[in-house]
């Protein structure tokens, strides 16, 4: 019986998605805070449960009956580390046996605000626990680049600050197929994994490929912080969002992200989708 959390966002939606295609619906739980959100996954026999990771004895009744918890991790700008120490604690007295946690890939010990020093102690917590651990470093989506660089191909230059910096990109399908496999095979107690795309890739290389799908030259630039936060800014971010954007740049800058690994590519039994690919499909579709 597996049950995951954050099942109405991107990650926890498509695990449970690929859960399905080799696990019956009635052995899936789905935690949610909106139910009315979660609809589709009932009408698949999923079992929905509700509960936010602020709310214990709620957690404590969702969990009952699962021997497994995927905890998708809190989104930034909240108190990740409390709601992470509820669901682990509410998990070990519900009698769930092991818990899966969505943490960020760390290639270096670069520290990056609101995401890392959470994630380190919630690992540090989770294997204190007594609990079952499988911790995934979850690389950097290839969907969010677009919020790094803009959701349409750039028109001369790309504008970011991220030096000669590189990203082991990893489509969040891909994140959620593997993940889905882990779940439902043996041998990963009390492991660790980086979930990441096979190759690197700088933005110098996006810069080229974007170049010769389009036709035309488009530079990269690596910028400072502050002119690319202000850029964001004006585009209508706000100014906590644009520093957080940012601030993946400085985190590429120091190799955080750059780390290739062959665990994803293992899971699907195939390469993972290219940076040509993941480009071609997403700025030029339909050529």
């Amino acid at each position: 019986m597996i049950l995951v959390t954050g099942a109405t966002g991107g990650l926890g939606h498509q695990t449970i998605d690929f859960l399905l295609t080799t696990t019956p619906a009635a052995e899936i739980g789905a935690l949610v805070r909106d139910i009315s959100k979660a609809t589709d996954i009932m009408k698949r026999g999923v079992d929905v449960r509700q509960a936010n990771y602020f709310d214990y004895p709620a957690l404590v009744r969702a969990f009952r009956g699962f021997d497994q918890v995927l905890l998708v991790s809190a989104v930034a700008f909240t108190d990740r580390f409390h709601q992470h120490r509820n669901v682990i604690d509410a998990a070990r007295e519900a009698g769930v046996k092991h818990l899966f946690y969505t943490s960020i890939q760390r290639s270096t010990n670069f520290v990056m605000q609101e995401v890392t020093e959470s994630d380190l102690a919630t690992e540090a917590y989770l294997k204190a626990s007594g609990l079952v651990y499988t911790i995934l470093k979850n690389g950097y989506y290839f969907e969010g680049l677009g919020y790094l660089i803009g959701s349409e191909v750039p028109d001369t230059e790309i504008l970011y600050p991220a030096g000669e910096g590189k990203i082991a990109f990893v489509k969040r399908t891909e994140l959620a197929a593997a993940t889905a496999a882990l779940l439902t095979s043996g041998g990963h107690d009390n492991q660790e994994y980086t979930l990441s795309g096979s190759e690197a890739y700088s933005f110098q290389d996006i810069a080229r490929e974007l170049s010769a799908l389009a036709g035309r030259p488009i530079t990269y630039k690596s910028s400072e912080l502050a002119p690319y936060i202000a850029q964001k800014v004006a585009a209508g971010f706000p100014e906590v969002v644009a520093n957080f954007l940012a601030q993946w740049g400085a985190a590429t800058q120091h190799g955080m992200l750059a780390g290739t690994h062959d665990t994803v590519e293992r899971l699907l039994g195939r390469k993972p989708t290219s940076l040509r690919e993941y480009l071609k499909t997403t700025y030029f579709p339909g050529t």
